[in-house]
């Protein structure tokens, strides 16, 4: 820990990051953006309500639709931001300097990983405070606003570490990019669409006892991101298409998604010296 947090790399790319006053100005921009769609958002109901009231209701409508922007904005960024971090490295040719540091391998993924996606965390974390313009209107509880924040938070780094894989095994960022988002849009619309498929033929009764959709919805992070929403909605995807599992779906998300992000780090660590091997002492 004491390493990562000395890490050069990291320090560094902090650095190169947070002095800019562009990303600063994005931040800004991205805040008022959100403080205007709730503002509307309120002011559209308020003023279409018989007594222009804004209930609880609507206020859980409200941080419904956010969260799901925030996520949307999580699994469109991410891969644009950890898809070229070794890559582009390679295509400046600065890799090979940065591989005859004292750093290890996995500080420097670790490093690439953290500072890549510092950012967006960022931007979820100084997005709070305007969430809870809800509290004011009743409707959401600050626990789950937290475990919101929570789910977020791991997606981010699940994703982000699927970038790095790719941006450690293919030499050109823009193929590295590509393959990313191919990734990310089959963990998102893919396992929707294939869901939905294999739910139709267990409703037309051409398969008995069939799990498959189980896991495509646990895969998804949208479904679950509305079981965290609606808790009846985890009991109904998990009763609906996990025929004869009894596994929470958001366990399974979790457990999935930590196995992906392990192998995705491990794989990388290893690839990012292939050819570079310890001699053994004679």
């Amino acid at each position: 820990m004491r390493n990562l947090l000395l890490n050069p790399v990291l320090n560094k790319e902090f650095k190169l990051r947070f002095r800019s006053f562009k990303g600063f100005l994005g931040l800004a921009f991205y805040l008022l953006a959100l403080s205007i769609l709730i503002i509307g958002f309120i002011y559209l109901d308020t003023r279409n309500s018989p007594m222009g009231l804004f209930r609880p209701d609507q206020s859980r409508s409200m941080f419904m639709m956010l969260s799901f922007i925030q996520m949307g904005l999580i699994l469109f960024i991410t891969p644009g931001l950890t898809a070229g971090v070794i890559s582009g490295e390679r295509e400046k040719q600065t890799l090979n300097i940065l591989l005859t540091t004292n750093q290890s391998s996995t500080s420097i993924i670790l490093g690439k990983l953290i500072s890549s996606v510092s950012f967006l965390l960022l931007m979820i974390v100084a997005s709070m405070p305007i969430y809870s313009i809800v509290f004011l209107f009743g409707g959401i509880s600050p626990g789950q606003v937290v475990t919101i924040l929570g789910y977020y938070i791991f997606t981010i780094f699940a994703f982000g570490s699927i970038g790095i894989f790719f941006s450690t095994l293919i030499r050109r960022t823009i193929i590295a990019m590509i393959s990313t988002y191919g990734v990310t849009l089959f963990l998102t619309a893919g396992t929707a669409f294939l869901y939905a498929i294999s739910m139709s033929v267990n409703q037309m009764g051409m398969a008995t006892n069939n799990p498959v959709p189980y896991f495509f919805a646990m895969l998804n992070p949208m479904m679950n991101l509305l079981g965290f929403l609606e808790p009846d909605a985890f009991r109904e995807l998990s009763s609906q298409s996990g025929v004869g599992i009894d596994f929470p779906l958001w366990a399974a998300y979790l457990i999935s998604y930590t196995i992906i992000f392990l192998v995705m780090l491990m794989i990388s660590i290893r690839k990012l010296r292939p050819n570079m091997k310890v001699r053994s002492k004679e």
